[in-house]
């Protein structure tokens, strides 16, 4: 074991055995004097030249900053705005107005039952396709066979009673000619020839009442006929049976019972509401296109038939329909679809881009660029279409008006044209 030397506290310097050589190992007593060191005051220095650098720095950085918005407000206040323009275009002679509208059978009829009696046989149902004249159904009333030969045996006594009439006029014409001529010579008196005379009258008469009987009678047997037809119910035009309301055996009377609904779909008549803007160009010949949703990729082309002339005080609108041919039967009635029509325009027009429309207090106008200066012009509307507008007045055909225009374009404003839509203005 190797021997450790401790120093006592009187010496200058204490020490303590080292672990790995054994050795003592001085230690500086309570009484050693640090040695005095000089790197503190060194970096206190170097942080406060740091310090003033920064200083510098950040103040330079905001000089220059405040010179930099200096020049960017000297710049916006005297540069001149770049804008995007467009050109302004005429609406043309014809104004294209798409509108809803609804299908409807070019002729349609409510069938109703015109003899009183029993459904014999039914020969159609819905969705058959019948020509005019064709039997629908057959009504049978045995007791108005009844009456038709009742009313003709009555006819055949107003006969007899008209050949016996007849007879009694011979009789008191022979008579009254007879008598006439003995009443004159004065073998009879003037009372039988009176008498004779008028009896003859009285015979004419009956034979007038006898066949004014049967002229009654026999009108009596054609309505009882006219019925009798009427059991036959047959088509009045060639269409489509759209509604059954009898079958086999039901009852039906006479001017009431509903039995069947036909439609003339071969060609169709479409109905449209055209609203008073647009109305006064519409007449019978216009173009008409016809669109079905659920038909896509097809046009149905017609032409305008008939106006109602007047407009409607409620909506404002002209009731307009539009024959559209239909041979294959790909239109059905009562169907949603939608019209566009070709309407001759009645005033000029131009059409201006909706992005161009600034409406403040100055009222609704036009941002118009004319050698690169802004002239704000006040335009009226005609109609509006979403991307453009249809306007009366104000501008004309070719100016470049400002899309989009700033807030802060006035009147006299010098501009400078995106160089895409000057060489797009040049080409139009």
């Amino acid at each position: 074991m190797s021997d450790v030397r401790v120093r006592t506290n009187s010496d200058d310097v204490s020490g303590r055995p080292d672990p790995e050589s054994g050795r003592i190992v001085e230690l500086p007593g309570k009484d050693a004097r640090p040695r005095r060191r000089h790197g503190g005051a060194w970096l206190g220095g170097a942080v406060l030249l740091l310090l003033a650098g920064s200083l510098g720095v950040g103040g330079w950085r905001h000089y220059q900053a405040a010179r930099d918005l200096a020049v960017s407000a000297e710049q916006a206040r005297t540069a001149i705005p770049e804008v995007r323009v467009a050109t302004v275009r005429a609406s043309g002679d014809l104004m294209k107005v798409t509108l809803p509208a609804t299908t409807t059978a070019f002729e349609a009829a409510n069938i109703f039952a015109r003899a009183s009696g029993y459904i014999e046989k039914r020969y159609v149902d819905i969705g058959d396709r019948v020509k005019k004249g064709d039997l629908l159904a057959e009504i049978t009333a045995p007791e108005l066979d009844q009456q038709i030969a009742q009313a003709q045996a009555t006819l055949a006594q107003n006969q007899a009673a008209l050949q016996q009439a007849q007879a009694s006029r011979e009789l008191a014409d022979v008579t009254n000619a007879r008598d006439s001529n003995l009443v004159k010579q004065g073998w009879l008196t003037a009372q039988q020839g009176d008498n004779d005379r008028l009896t003859l009258r009285a015979q004419q008469a009956a034979v007038n009442v006898a066949q004014s009987n049967i002229a009654a009678q026999e009108a009596q047997i054609r309505v009882l006929q006219q019925e009798k037809a009427y059991q036959r119910v047959v088509a009045p035009f060639d269409g489509v049976i759209t509604q059954r309301n009898v079958d086999n055996g039901s009852l039906v009377s006479a001017g009431s019972t509903f039995m069947f609904t036909l439609m003339h779909s071969n060609v169709i008549r479409t109905q449209v509401f055209v609203p008073q803007d647009e109305a006064f160009g519409v007449a019978p010949g216009v173009d008409a296109e016809i669109r079905v949703p659920e038909i896509p990729g097809r046009t149905f082309p017609g032409k305008v038939t008939r106006i109602a002339t007047a407009l409607q005080p409620g909506s404002r609108t002209l009731l307009t329909e539009i024959d559209v041919p239909n041979p294959d039967g790909a239109l059905n009635p009562g169907i949603y679809c939608t019209v566009e029509l070709s309407i001759p325009s009645k005033t000029p027009s131009v059409s201006v881009a909706a992005d161009a429309l600034v409406f403040d207090q100055n009222g609704l106008h036009v941002a118009v660029v004319r050698n690169g200066i802004v002239h704000l012009q006040k335009v009226s509307i005609a109609r509006d279409f979403g991307t453009s507008i249809e306007v009366r007045e104000g501008v004309h055909p070719g100016d470049q008006v400002v899309l989009n225009p700033p807030v802060n374009l006035t009147e006299g404003s010098k501009v400078t044209i995106r160089k895409q839509d000057a060489s797009q203005g040049a080409q139009t």
